[in-house]
């Protein structure tokens, strides 16, 4: 009797391991969460990081018009004509641009979004206008007020600083547009 119980026993061993082996891994369940789970993460890293790009861009657009406006300043202190005579191929070799802004040799200037980067001046004033410049970072660009005469948005002028945002997402709108700081 006893050795049947023991051959009894050692053929339930080996089918108990194989139904242990016929269980590993995933199913095809499992694995379908985990992708969903994965694709939750990476939707949410995705718009972060744009939420962070945008509050980067609009930190280098608002330095850079800050900088080219005291560099004009500086540059164009006292002189008889005022700003009359501004242009980017001056500006570019008295150093006035940021390193941030490109500058051919020809004098044209290039924003982060491949729209130019114009100065323009007259006699009591002078304009920064850039191209291309999405609506989120123009937005958060023609809000933080500064010394200015006016910011065109669009084809807006706005005159009364700083801008009130929900003005600003109007002007801005949906699409690139161009902005142009006037200082005097």
């Amino acid at each position: 009797m006893q050795n049947i119980n023991t051959r009894a026993s050692i053929r339930s061993k080996p089918i108990s391991r194989r139904s242990r082996g016929a269980q590993r891994g995933a199913s095809l369940l499992e694995a379908i969460a985990y992708l969903g789970i994965a694709a939750i993460v990476v939707i949410g890293a995705v718009a972060l990081l744009n939420g962070a790009f945008n509050a980067a861009g609009t930190n280098e657009l608002s330095e850079q018009v800050n900088a080219i406006q005291a560099g004009v300043k500086k540059l164009y202190m006292g002189q008889t004509a005022g700003y009359a005579n501004v242009s980017n191929s001056v500006l570019q070799a008295a150093g006035v641009f940021p390193a941030t802004v490109p500058v051919a040799s020809t004098g044209t200037a290039t924003d982060t979004w491949g729209g130019s980067v114009t100065v323009t001046g007259t006699a009591t004033n002078f304009s920064i206008e850039y191209q291309n410049v999405p609506p989120a970072v123009c937005i958060n660009a023609v809000t933080t007020g500064g010394s200015w005469s006016s910011i065109k948005v669009g084809t807006a002028t706005i005159t009364t600083l700083p801008i009130d945002p929900s003005t600003a997402q109007t002007d801005c709108g949906t699409g690139a547009v161009n902005i142009t700081w006037t200082s005097s």
